[in-house]
């Protein structure tokens, strides 16, 4: 079952590691987590969710796509920056499990972005033995 997120921002980074690991059964033991946002215009990412760090990884984002650069689909939707943006990012994570657990490293934290917020986000959790 999908939880939802809901973001503030245009371009918005949301820690979304205490769901994830809140949507992993209670029986399950060890294997494998797949985080998979449904969006075309956001993305899943493992990173760190230091708020400098986050600022930086916005901003790069922004660099490397810029706003309104006289794309085609902008005149559909306005928003071809963020399909842009979410095609240098995955649309799917796998994080391992032990014991029930998120097996992340010490600064690991499962990120969702949302390049054309704000919005709410549906993210799906299927967790395989």
């Amino acid at each position: 079952m999908p939880f939802h997120v809901e973001t503030t921002d245009r371009l918005d980074i949301v820690d979304i590691t205490d769901e994830v690991e809140a949507a992993i059964p209670d029986d399950f033991g060890d294997g494998l987590c797949t985080v998979f946002v449904q969006h075309t215009t956001a993305g899943v990412v493992v990173n760190e969710a230091e708020q400098r760090l986050l600022g930086d990884i916005e901003r790069y984002l922004g660099e490397l796509v810029p706003d309104e650069d006289g794309y085609a689909h902008d005149a559909l939707d306005g928003n071809a920056d963020s399909h842009l943006r979410a095609l240098l990012l995955d649309e799917s994570v796998s994080v391992p499990v032990r014991d029930g657990t998120l097996a992340v490293g010490t600064w690991q934290s499962i990120l969702l972005l949302d390049c054309d917020g704000p919005r709410t986000r549906s993210v799906t959790v299927t967790c395989t033995s």
